[in-house]
């Protein structure tokens, strides 16, 4: 799935995960709440990041139907979660760049299935 297999170098800063899912639930990626909920879980259960404050979502893109959507910002104590989410194509896109390691594939494997996507393209970056 991940097109980088040692994310462990000790020389690397860090790692960003770049999850684009298609096919997601328009109930899940057109509700404040359930990406709020999403953030949060991604954060305290899954990659185990302290939050830094409470995420931002605001609802942007209204001038053209394929940006349409939600937008979620959740600082970390080691850097930031970010999506973007398109209700007309019904996808998402999240970015998740860290400092401290963290499961890449349970960390999509989660995304994937809170959004209920029907497909995932996962690329991981390495900071160095």
């Amino acid at each position: 799935m991940l097109n980088y297999k040692n994310p462990h170098e000790k020389d690397a800063y860090g790692q960003e995960l770049v999850i684009n899912l298609y096919g997601c639930s328009l109930r899940k990626i057109s509700s404040q709440r359930a990406i709020r909920t999403f953030v949060i879980t991604l954060c305290d259960e899954v990659i185990h990041m302290k939050r830094y404050g409470e995420p931002l979502i605001p609802h942007f893109g209204h001038d053209n139907p394929i940006t349409l959507g939600y937008s979620v910002v959740q600082l970390i104590e080691t850097s930031s979660v970010t999506g973007h989410f398109s209700e007309y194509k019904k996808s998402a896109y999240i970015n998740i760049f860290s400092c401290a390691w963290y499961d890449m594939e349970a960390t999509a494997q989660f995304c994937q299935e809170f959004f209920e996507a029907k497909r995932i393209d996962v690329t991981l970056l390495k900071r160095p």
